[in-house]
This record gives structure tokens, sequence and C-alpha cells, in this order.
């Protein structure tokens, strides 16, 4: 187990800039309250060093109908099962005129700017929270246009479904607001109730603005569309510290909306979200944030009600394969359609709001909107728990009367305090984050894994945990006891039994403090198990100011040996593991297959390298057949074109660790590739099987 540093992607320059530009759109956009506003009645502030706990109730009866006459003394209020005491009452009731500023339905609400700030840099202190605003009586809603993922026709029905209200429904106690997501955050119109604005900014994202990138097969080989883009190139890796830049959008979204007292809803325009990476931490992440900032999400399938095509619909050219006459391409199907739903819908009821699928009436997004908000109670409470652990409170509320149904959030996420906690305490803290549902990832943090077998029933996988060095706020004069990196992980089988544990601490040179930012710092490890399904959770915390990362994943060790023989994608193949840094390694009886020679391959994550560097390539083909003539390359494509391949290197002879393996290695100078991005495509033909495969991923060259 040993600590890597690999230089940090330009990638990840371009992706700050996108966050500095991000934050300032959004600044700009919500910070700042309507000038014509006063408050029907005063409103008391609570300004003490205790944080103040609202929570958000709708309270119906049978029919369903708004109960209004409830009182203080009519509610209890819990936090993990201890009684709390509400110091804050109010009851929310829109749509009366009486309770409604000045300003009407036909006239905006200007909103005046605010002070610029100056960027954050990492070693400045946290920013401080954004000052609460109050905009009682009204009725605060988002429109969020996800450019993305909709296809034409469906933004289409997504601009008729906001026409529809703006034009017809909207009352005099809503003020919209305009957003969307292409490869960034934009804020279109900010909190107005002009119908005429709104109008002209919702018809700007109809035509060909709305076109898509997610349409087309599953992409695996068996399954994919016969047509000139049949392979979709996963460019995950160049993402690796953001699970999907949607949900960090959404993120970025809440936090300028904490600002606003009330309770805010967005209604989210998608045509599903997939995650493109398995970090189920990032979703639960935006969902905490949305709570957080009293932010509700209401996410609508713009591809309304649909009929699953066995094959693919005329949308796509023919599937290759048998999958579609076995019935694995309509499973796909089904499958690929729940995936993508599955995350709106955890997004929408965690948030206290709702998702809507397979529907073709999109007007029910908003009138569930009109009816949450329409009459509800605020109670606000301070915690009785003074602990600044970051664990998750469940928060529950109860009524005297027992036949009426309540609709509020079940929890929140506790502050964290680093300093003031002891050796165990802070061992404890690691603990508690690896148990949470609710784990803190304001670290950003990456899991990647590979698969090598040992023998017929025995696997090594080596796993890597990757921080960019950027955020740590690790300077020459930091301590170096607190210039470290905890790293807690554990590794479940499909029973949930443990099988696997990682407990280390990193240390980091404070030497090499200015050099880290441009880095990014890589624990390895590794485990034999047997083939089958796990479950991976790893936990980090740098030691200098206490702030916690994690990501969990499904981890898959397939069983090669039930691998088909004959025809494409039937080799039995280990993972590709590529990197640029072989690093001596004496110890003996090593089972890490990366291991050889005295010199271990450390796996590069980002898939990023420099002009300067090598490639170093390691996979193994296991029984090919008898006999054996297994022969491979690697081709580098630039779109289409093959920009550079190695000479074909075959092998009549076997090895590995249970002798039946045929072991490939090379190396490549990336100053044979002209800066840019590839596909890079590994070429291996079992010759006397008739059996051939073809694994791809991305790779960049930077100058």
């Amino acid at each position: 187990m040993t600590k890597r540093e690999q230089p940090r992607s330009s990638l990840r320059t371009l992706r700050e800039g996108w966050r500095l530009l991000l934050f300032v759109a959004v600044f700009a956009f919500f910070a700042v309250a309507p000038r014509a506003q006063t408050p029907a009645q005063p409103r008391q502030v609570f300004r003490s060093g205790t944080e103040l706990v609202l929570v958000n109730v709708v309270v119906r009866d049978k029919t369903g109908a708004v109960v209004r006459t409830l009182t203080r003394d009519d509610f209890a209020v819990t936090e993990d099962d201890r009684p709390q005491t509400i110091t804050s009452f109010d009851f929310e009731e829109l749509d009366k005129l009486d309770v409604v500023p000045a300003a009407t339905a036909d006239a905006p609400v200007i909103l005046p700017p605010k002070p610029a700030t100056p960027a954050r840099t990492a070693d400045a202190a946290p920013a401080a929270a954004p000052a609460k605003i109050d905009m009682r009586g009204r009725r605060l809603i988002v429109l969020f246009f996800d450019l993305s993922s909709m296809q034409p026709e469906e933004l289409e029905r997504a601009v008729k479904a906001a026409h529809d209200y703006v034009d017809k429904k909207l009352s005099p106690a809503d003020l919209i607001a305009v957003a969307s997501f292409s490869t960034s955050l934009a804020v279109a119109q900010d909190f107005t109730a002009d119908r005429g604005q709104l109008a002209e900014v919702i018809d700007g994202f109809g035509g060909v603005n709305g076109a898509g990138f997610e349409a087309g097969g599953n992409g695996d080989v068996e399954d994919t569309a016969d047509n000139g883009n049949a392979f979709t190139a996963d460019d995950t890796e160049f993402n690796i510290f953001n699970t999907d830049r949607r949900l960090d959008a959404l993120q970025t979204l809440a936090d300028e909306l904490s600002g606003i007292e009330q309770k805010k809803s967005v209604i989210y325009f998608s045509s599903g979200m997939t995650q493109q990476q398995d970090n189920q931490v990032q979703l639960r992440r935006t969902v905490d944030r949305a709570n957080r900032a009293n932010v509700s999400i209401y996410a609508a399938d713009m591809r309304g009600l649909q009929a699953m095509v066995p094959g693919g619909d005329a949308t796509q050219g023919s599937r290759r394969g048998t999958s579609t006459f076995s019935g694995a391409s309509q499973r796909n199907q089904v499958s690929s359609q729940a995936a993508s739903q599955d995350t709106l819908t955890t997004m929408a009821e965690d948030t206290g709001g709702r998702a809507f699928f397979d529907s073709n009436t999109f007007g029910q997004v908003f009138d569930k909107v009109v009816n949450d908000t329409s009459a509800y109670y605020v109670l606000g409470y301070s915690s009785s728990n003074p602990n600044r652990d970051g664990r998750f409170r469940r928060i529950r509320v109860r009524l005297k009367r027992g036949d009426l149904k309540l609709e509020y959030r079940s929890g929140y996420y506790a502050p964290r305090d680093f300093a003031h906690s002891t050796k165990d305490d802070r061992e404890e803290q690691l603990q508690d984050q690896l148990t949470s549902d609710l784990s803190a990832t304001d670290l950003s943090a990456f899991v990647s894994t590979s698969y090598f077998r040992l023998a017929d029933n025995r696997y090594y996988v080596p796993l890597s945990v990757v921080v960019p060095g950027y955020q740590l706020p690790i300077t020459k004069t930091t301590d170096k006891n607190k210039a470290s990196i905890d790293v807690l992980g554990l590794v479940r089988d499909e029973n949930r039994r443990p099988i696997g544990r990682i407990r280390d601490t990193v240390k980091l040179s404070t030497d090499a403090a200015d050099d880290l930012k441009k880095k990014t710092v890589q624990y390895e490890t590794g485990f034999e198990m047997p083939p089958g399904k796990y479950h991976v959770k790893v936990v980090v915390r740098e030691n200098a100011v206490g702030t916690f990362g994690s990501y969990e994943t499904d981890v898959v060790v397939p069983d090669v040996k039930k691998t088909p023989v004959g025809g494409v994608g039937t080799v039995k193949v280990s993972s590709v593991v590529v990197g640029t840094q072989l690093t001596p390694n004496a110890r003996k009886n090593n089972a890490n297959p990366l291991v050889r020679d005295g010199r271990e391959l450390v796996p590069n994550v980002t898939h990023v390298v420099s002009a300067g560097q090598h490639l170093y390539f390691y996979y193994e083909v296991y029984e090919p057949a008898q006999p054996v003539k297994v022969m491979t390359s690697i081709a580098f494509f630039r779109g289409k074109v093959r920009a550079f391949e190695t000479p074909v290197v075959q092998t009549t002879e076997l090895g590995g660790s249970d002798k039946k393996t045929a072991v490939f290695q090379f190396d490549v100078p990336a100053s044979a590739l002209p800066p840019g991005l590839y596909t890079c495509q590994i070429n291996i033909v079992d010759d006397a099987a008739a059996a051939f495969t073809f694994p791809r991923f991305q790779l960049y060259v930077r100058k």
C-alpha cells in the first residue's frame, strides 16, 4: 500500500474555470431581494450561535384538503427520538392577495445587483452563508431545462408545458425563474412575475437548442446500433471528481437559493438521468444540499408515455448480434429506461418533491407544485444536540390528532467541527462516515478498480483511491502531523458480509506543497476475492482542517471461465491497465500482477498524460485455445481516423500465476501522439478459437 502522485489533468483546470463561471452566474442571479417587498408581519429572526432547523409541514385531512387551523401546541418535533422545543412557528398561505406584495402578476420584480465577491482560492476561508431573504407570500418556482438529455421534440413538450402554466395559470403569488444546463449551468431569467418576459425566455429553448446527447443504444458490443457512431467513447474519466455535472449544477443552484427563507420548487425538465459513474454518494449529496436549502425537486420525464420496440425504433440503426432475437435487447431497453428514472425518483422524493413518468399530461407537475406550496406550516427549532459530528439526524413530526396526514422531510445533515475533536473522536468520525447513508463529499474522491485472475476461482482486484491535490489545504507552514490523509474503506459481498477492509494514513510532504496543487494524490491497495458482485465504499479525510470525501460503487468480478468461445467479444481477458509510472516494489510473494521484476505499474486513473511521458499497458488473456496463437496491438483514433498503431505482437507461450495465461505489456511513448483526445482500442485475437475482442477507452494527451 503506497502513496502515488501524478500530474493533474489539464481538463480539471478547465473544470475549475467552469465552476468559477457557474458560481458568478448564479451568484448574481439569486442572492438579492425584491425592493418592493415588505413582510406582512414581523418575523422573529434567530442570530445566536445555535443553528435554527426549519421544517416545512403540509397537513392534510382524509380528503386531501390542507388543514389550516393548527397552532404551535398541536405539533411535537423529535430529532433522533429526542424531543425538541419549537421556537419558531409560522403558517405560509399563498394565492391570497392580502399577503402578496404590491407587484402584480404582469409586473416584474426588480432584483437589485449585489456587490461582486472575490473568487475563493484553495487556501481561502469558507464563504459566509448567504444573507437570509424573506419572500413571504410568494411561490418560488425555478424552471430547469436539462438540454443535455432532451431531444428536440422532448424539449418542445417542456416548452409547451411551461407556456401553459405561465400563460394560463400564473397566479399573483408566483415568481418564476428559468435556468438550463447543457455543458454548464446557465441562468436565463431571474425571479419575475412578468408573463411576457417569461414567455420570451421560454421560447428561447425551442427549435434546435435541445439537441440531446444520450440517444442510441446502450453501447456494448452485442447490442449496439449499426451506424457510424456505433461506439460512444466513455469520457467519464475526465470528470472523475464529479459523478454527473447535472447533479453538480443542481447542488450549486440549491446553495445559492439557500439565502431565501421560504420553500423553493425546482421543476426539472429532462429525459431521465442515468449516472455516468456509480458514485452513489454524489446523488445523496445533492439531496442533502437541496434539503438544507429548503428546495424541493419535481422531476418531469419529457419522453412521456413510451412504447419500447424490440430492436429499437426508427431513431436508431439496426442492432448487431443476436440480442434482438434472444430478448436481451428488450431487457436492456427496459433496464436502461428504469436506470434513467430511478435517479430522478430518488432525487425528487427525498427532497419532498415528486417525479412524473410515463404520462403525456405534463401539466401535472405544476399542479403538484401548487398543491404542495399553497399552504404549509414552518416549524423551527434549535437542536438540543450540540455535537458538530456531521451525522444524519432524523426528524419526526407528530400531531395530537391521529387522523391527519403529515408531509415533511425526513432529516438533515449536521455540521462538522474537526478542530476540537480528539484522536478517538476522529477515528469515530471516519467510522460514522463509512456507515452513514449520507456520507460527506466536500473533498472530491474517486475509486477505480480492475481485476486479474490468479487461479480458477481466485482474482486479484487492485484498487486506487484518488484525491485532487488542489483541494488539499496543505502549505509549507502546515504542521507535518496534519499534512496527511486518512483512508478508511470496506468491501462487502452480495450478502453484505465484509470481505476486505482498508485503514491507512498517507503522509504528504510539506516541502512539495506548491507542487501538490498541480497533482493528484493516489493511494494503492488490493484484495484477493472469488468472482461475484461486491460493494465498495471508501472514506477519505485530510487532516489539516478535517474535510471529508467519500465514494461508493458496485464492483463486478466476472468469472472468465463462463465466457463463451468463438466470435466477437469472447476472448477471456482481464482489465486493461494503463499507467505512466513504474515504481520500485521489492516485496516478494506479491499477488498483484502489476508488480513485475521488482517494479510496480501505477494505474493512471484520469487517463490524462503529458507528451513527454511513456504509456505502459498491461493486460492478460486467459486459457486461449490450443495451439496457442494470440495476437494483439493497440490503436489510437482521433475521431474516425487511426492516428497511430503499435506493431502486432504474437505469443505462443503461456505463463501467469496459473500457467494458463498469455501476458502482454506495451511501452508506447506519448510523444508519438500529437496533443489531443484519443480513443484507445486494444485489439486482441485468439486465432485458434476464432475469437476476438476490442476493449476501448479514452485517453487525453496534453502538451
